[in-house]
């Protein structure tokens, strides 16, 4: 496995040295500027590798170290647009010159999909186009693709003391690829999805027109709202539906460990409560290895936000989750908004909301996610035999989210998004590092493939299913420039069940030569019957 890795990082090497020359820049910035809009020069916002920006821009939305190495192949240039005009020069441009394009928001694509390829590409970087537009009126806002989350309900909360929107917890994260690929969060319990609360969006088609939904048709709509934007179109802009919450919320984080008494089936309970208790209440439990007094084991942290006082907080858990021993003192009552800071691990009592506003708050690390959905609770023994795992891996962490409530009441067919009714809950599985040698990239990448093998047996099967945004090449990969339906279908059942076959279809008929296209895009049958008869010849 080393020498794999030594190799392929050698062929990437060279595959990062691809450059234009003098010639070829200028070609493309006439391209660019022919076709946007000349009282915003697109040449300000396009950075060739010989710009002093180039290395900046690039690195500054890299969130994965593992894809920010001197082998990670480089674009050949990058557009960080500040105007739809802008987007459509790159589409076309890059058409008419045979270049892939990635396109990038927040850069927290898992697996680095969405800015690193093995074919000549340019990135269409959205960060500049972060627009948040709030009509509390209408109970709804407008939101361009490259505004993160925390900036959502920063502007969301300078609006309304009384509205929110269900989405991630990482204030970081960009709005494209959260809502494109379903979007989740602590009020998914309440609201659905991120996709759910999605009225309307504004989008550049594969030919460069811009079109909103009932441009676009509903198909496209439907697809864009779970299956991956990036697959169909550059999603501009999205229009959501706030939705209420009250003035006053209450959290809680409880930590517990295996020595404690109960532990085990303190964790069996919540199992079979967390997806069935009331929807207002939403409980994560994060399970992992520590050290504590010089032993080895596990701690199991309960994170919860509930949309209520904690007097009825605690009348609700005595009854239906009486063995975490939640008490008075345990909860603490305080704003949405401020809920938002507690839970990215903020005192929302000495820290601004403009908080929110950082892009890089958090510093970047290299990494490693998978994903399951589990459907049964897992027995407590073997839930011990998991402890054991834990503990002999050490590094790996699984976090739990419960489904249940809204999530139960809408159809797996109503979005891409499939995994609705039938699942208890999601885990995620993650491992972070700090050196980047490639022992220990290999190594890291090794524990987490063992203990995602290990939890075979306990989760969902035939496909054994996996979400989207939690983006995993380990479950397959097209291959760029021969894409095939059979190839895609082993990665994307698993994102997408039955619902593949509509974004397949949706595929063929919005970008029919494939021009979207990436490692984990959704193929045009069209594009893969030509490239099946060009192999044959």
């Amino acid at each position: 496995m080393h020498k794999i890795l030594s190799t392929l990082r050698s062929i990437l090497f060279h595959l990062s040295m691809a450059t234009l020359d003098p010639v070829q820049e200028k070609t493309f910035l006439q391209c660019l500027a022919t076709h946007s809009t000349p009282y915003l020069p697109i040449y300000e916002s396009t950075y060739f590798p010989t710009n002093p920006k180039y290395n900046s821009i690039l690195q500054s939305y890299i969130r994965n170290l593992r894809f920010n190495s001197s082998t990670t192949p480089k674009p050949l240039f990058i557009v960080a647009a500040t105007h739809v005009s802008h987007i459509q020069a790159s589409i076309i441009c890059s058409k008419i010159h045979g270049i892939e394009l990635r396109i990038r928001s927040g850069g927290h694509d898992y697996d680095g999909l969405s800015y690193v390829s093995t074919v000549p590409f340019i990135i269409l970087d959205m960060f500049n186009m972060r627009s948040v537009s709030i009509d509390i009126g209408d109970e709804s806002a407008w939101i361009e693709s490259g505004a993160t989350l925390g900036e959502v309900y920063y502007w969301i909360a300078k609006k309304s003391g009384i509205h929110g929107y269900p989405a991630g917890v990482c204030p970081s994260v960009g709005v494209g690829g959260h809502l494109s690929g379903g979007g989740y969060g602590n009020l998914m319990r309440k609201f659905g999805l991120s996709v759910d609360n999605v009225v309307d969006a504004v989008i550049v088609d594969a030919n460069g027109r811009v079109l909103d939904r009932e441009g676009m048709g509903e198909d496209l709509f439907w697809a864009i709202r779970g299956g991956g934007g990036a697959s169909f179109c550059v999603v501009v802009s999205w229009k959501i539906r706030l939705v209420l919450v009250p003035e006053i919320v209450t959290v809680f984080r409880v930590e517990k460990t295996l020595e404690e008494a109960g532990f085990s089936d303190m964790v069996y309970k919540w199992q079979n409560v967390a997806d069935k208790i009331d929807q207002d209440l939403f409980i994560r439990l994060v399970l992992n290895h520590v050290v504590r007094n010089g032993h080895n084991t596990i701690k199991a942290k309960f994170n919860a936000l509930f949309l209520g006082s904690k007097e009825r907080l605690i009348d609700l858990m005595n009854e239906k989750f009486s063995e975490l021993g939640l008490g008075i003192k345990d909860c603490k009552e305080m704003s949405w908004i401020e809920s938002v800071l507690f839970w990215t691990n903020y005192d929302p009592i000495v820290t601004s909301l403009d908080v929110l506003l950082e892009r890089h708050s958090t510093e970047e690390k290299f990494l490693k996610r998978k994903s399951d959905y589990v459907q049964m609770p897992i027995e407590i023994q073997d839930l011990e035999g998991i402890w054991e795992k834990l503990i002999e891996l050490k590094k790996v962490t699984l976090t739990l989210n419960p489904y249940g409530g809204k999530m139960s009441e809408i159809s797996e067919l109503e979005t891409p998004f499939p995994h609705r009714s039938g699942n208890i809950y999601k885990i995620q599985y993650s491992v972070n590092w700090r050196d980047d040698s490639v022992e220990m990239e290999e190594h890291n990448l090794d524990i987490i493939r063992k203990m995602y093998d290990y939890m075979t047996p306990f989760v969902s099967k035939l496909p054994r299913c996996s979400y989207l945004n939690y983006r995993d090449v380990d479950l397959g990969i097209n291959e760029i420039g021969n894409e095939s339906y059979e190839e895609a279908s082993k990665w994307g059942l698993k994102y997408f069940k039955g619902n593949f076959e509509r974004l397949v279809e949706v595929k063929t008929k919005v970008d029919p030569t494939n021009f979207f296209r990436y490692e984990q895009s959704i193929p045009s049958l069209e594009a893969s019957w030509k490239s099946g008869l060009m192999a044959e010849k």
